[in-house]
């Protein structure tokens, strides 16, 4: 990841640019390794540089022949070579996959952006005619805000701290959206088919879903730097550890960093995460790196991790402070890029709440909801917890190809149908459940759903709760609603995080690119209708899907869940094979 500032159509010029620079310089941790800075009458294009691909000459801003077109970018463009074959008449300043957009707009005007294959966000300055444009990626896997200044000058920043000090307003910019300068405001140029919410019917085909998320995992191996993969354990980490342990040896990163693969994973001592992640570390051959925090640990990093990924989202911070520390730890080890898991429960309706799901209708609208909402939680944790350090996350399965594949798949096969062994993310699963050449072992491939927050530990969410019991007293929790109009907290945690947030970012503009709203186990607030018994145990934590989750909240009772042809009983989060055979889910 990168950091990009832009300052556009601002007064007082000259002056402007000390505070550009010094603006530019909060969000150098995302890119450490080169800053630059751009100017052109009352425009500035700022950019903090982490280099992935081409690290000797990549450096932005970004031009394009007669350097009238610049860019700054933070991502990655995975079909950048197949791209720049379609512009045999362009000639590029440098090997970085970003330098193909300024030739991309100047052969194509706006339309370009579709062609993309890959995470940015952007700003692109045609000096030609002074007009501006900026874009950020269809599921916003990369962050992006947007505010207006006083002045009539727009700014657009990776980070909230980029720019919520000098705009009168600002919000997040949505994802799958453009900003052009030329027509005044922002138009969606991503719409998928799934976008409508329309119910989808093509049948089932496990060869055409592996075949789809190989390729999604295989193109991002495109690096000049050494990599990794984030592994806790689950079937998501596991199966893109599978594929890149696979695919590693063909890649041009293998010659230069070796073939065999580094995995890392943090949690508590004894989490269930940490013991299911050194067995597929194991079984597939990773250098694997096991990384322990305390709780305390973890509470002394809640004001650094709330400052960095700006939110008070409640389970965005339970999950983004072990993926902070961890970042830390795998940042000190060289590595610059790792590969995630991030957002196939939302395609496969994986949380655990899905098992109310009442039909496939509202199965498949809630996948839909969650896919659009994830740069407000997984993608903002996962960009921002990582970038802190200055590491960028990868992840495959919000490839725009893949995403189509698996949410055009008539949504009846994603339902959770205990009586037919159809546990949560079914398809997945099945897709690799390979008996001839196994991806996984089978109880990890059926392993249940386990959210990161409590993977790492269950005693982690219960001591962020204990904590925050000793800092926020009944009379603050009493007068919450008169304090904290919008998104007033509901527990004495929110109320904790909450007044961090503030005291980082007091303006209003900043509380209201937080999401709200009532959730059980991650579900949307529509998707707690589901059943009436969850408004009374309302935690964004997967134990609060009492009956379904293993370990749920005040639900003692041991479950035994399918595990493909096995039936597994479920100890310490990890399934371990028990006759009979039937494919079932009791409790």
């Amino acid at each position: 990841m990168c950091g990009i500032l832009a300052v556009l159509g601002c007064s007082d010029c000259q002056a402007k640019r000390v505070r550009v620079l010094e603006l530019s310089r909060r969000l150098k941790h995302r890119g450490p390794d080169w800053s630059g800075l751009y100017q052109h009458g009352d425009c500035y294009l700022a950019h903090q540089r982490l280099a992935i691909i081409d690290p000797a000459s990549g450096d932005q801003p970004l031009y394009n022949e007669d350097r009238k077109i610049v860019v700054t970018v933070n991502g990655e463009i995975y079909n950048h070579e197949e791209l720049r074959r379609h512009l045999p008449n362009h000639k590029f300043w440098t090997g970085s996959d970003c330098d193909v957009i300024a030739h991309l707009y100047e052969e194509y005007g706006e339309n370009f952006i579709d062609m993309l294959d890959g995470m940015f966000s952007f700003v692109l300055l045609d000096t030609r005619d002074n007009s501006f444009l900026a874009a950020r990626d269809a599921i916003g896997i990369t962050s992006l805000y947007i505010g207006w200044g006083l002045d009539g000058s727009i700014w657009i920043s990776s980070e909230l701290k980029g720019l919520n000090d000098e705009c009168e307003h600002f919000e997040v910019f949505p994802p799958g959206h453009l900003y052009s300068s030329k027509t005044g405001g922002l138009r969606r140029w991503f719409n998928p088919p799934w976008f409508s919410e329309s119910i989808p019917s093509t049948p089932y085909d496990p060869l055409v879903l592996r075949r789809a998320f190989e390729d999604a995992v295989t193109k991002r191996l495109m690096t000049d730097v050494p990599f990794g993969v984030l592994l806790s354990g689950g079937l998501d980490s596991s199966l893109v550890a599978s594929i890149t342990a696979r695919h590693l040896a063909d890649t041009k990163a293998a010659k230069q960093w070796g073939a065999q693969l580094h995995s890392f994973c943090v949690g508590l001592e004894g989490s269930p995460d940490l013991k299911a992640a050194k067995e597929v570390a194991d079984y597939l051959g990773t250098v694997h790196h096991e990384f322990h925090f305390t709780v305390q640990d973890g509470i002394d990093a809640i004001e650094d991790v709330i400052y960095h990924i700006e939110t008070y989202d409640v389970t965005t911070i339970r999950a983004s402070t072990p993926m902070f520390l961890m970042s830390r730890k795998i940042k000190s080890l060289g590595v610059k890029m790792v590969i995630s898991g991030e957002g196939s429960d939302e395609i496969f309706g994986g949380y655990l709440y899905f098992h109310k799901a009442p039909n496939k209708e509202e199965f498949h609208q809630e996948t839909c909801r969650k896919i659009k909402a994830l740069h407000q939680y997984d993608c903002l944790r996962a960009n921002k917890s990582t970038s802190a350090w200055g590491l960028e996350a990868r992840v495959p399965f919000l490839d725009k190809e893949f995403i189509n594949v698996a949410m055009s798949i008539d949504p009846e096969w994603k339902m959770i149908k205990p009586e037919q062994g159809h546990m949560e993310k079914w398809i997945l699963r099945r897709a690799f459940d390979d008996e001839e050449h196994p991806y996984l072992p089978k109880h990890i491939l059926y392993r249940q759903k386990e959210q990161f927050s409590d993977g790492v530990g269950y005693s982690w969410i219960d001591g962020l709760k204990a904590h925050a019991e000793e800092h926020v007293t009944d009379k603050m929790m009493h007068n919450a609603a008169h304090i904290f109009l919008h998104n007033t907290p509901t527990t004495k945690e929110a109320y904790y995080y909450r007044m961090i947030f503030e005291r980082f970012f007091p303006q209003n503009s900043a509380n209201l690119t937080v999401p709200g709203g009532a959730s059980v186990a991650c579900s949307t607030a529509k998707a707690v209708e589901w059943d009436s018994s969850w408004s009374k145990n309302l935690d964004p934590s997967g134990r609060a899907a009492i009956g379904v989750h293993n370990s749920a909240y005040g639900d003692k009772k041991t479950h035994t869940v399918a595990n493909g042809n096995l039936m597994s009983k479920i100890v310490d989060g990890i399934p371990v094979g028990v006759s009979p055979p039937e494919l079932s889910i009791q409790s």
